[in-house]
């Protein structure tokens, strides 16, 4: 039955897809690594949109690759502690790039989300960064 379920929605037995949930956070942050004079080294804020990504295939019963809800409640522990914060002050987030917070949201969210494959991290309308893991299949690896 869950076949030909399948087979009438038009997917196989091996279709995969990449589903995605966002977020929107309130952070403030600065970059202790920039020169001297450039203005990411004063404390400021964004107003970051993150983007979660999981991807594996669909169930033919269900219809979808997982509940959304699911990614949500994997992603709330790490809202709580990122939202209306200072990200240079949340341990591994002393240099908070948007690079560095995408792997640092990766790392937290790998354990939980085991179909994890991508995270992008928008500080800005206009720039952001995604993240696919390291190429040694960084899940929690150490930096």
């Amino acid at each position: 039955m869950a076949v030909e379920l399948a087979d009438a929605q038009g997917f196989g037995d091996s279709v995969a897809m990449e589903i995605f949930k966002e977020f929107s956070i309130e952070a403030a942050h600065w970059l202790p690594n920039v020169p001297p004079g450039h203005k990411c080294r004063r404390m400021h804020g964004h107003s970051f949109q993150i983007q979660v990504y999981v991807e594996g295939p669909v169930d033919p019963q269900l219809g979808w690759v997982m509940d959304f809800a699911e990614i949500k409640a994997a992603f709330a522990p790490i809202e709580e502690r990122i939202d209306h914060y200072c990200l240079n002050e949340v341990p591994g987030l002393e240099n908070p790039t948007s690079e560095n917070l995408a792997r640092w949201i990766w790392r937290e969210l790998g354990p939980a989300l085991p179909l994890l494959s991508k995270v992008s991290v928008r500080e800005t309308c206009t720039s952001g960064c995604v993240y696919r893991g390291d190429v040694q299949g960084d899940v929690q690896g150490d930096v």
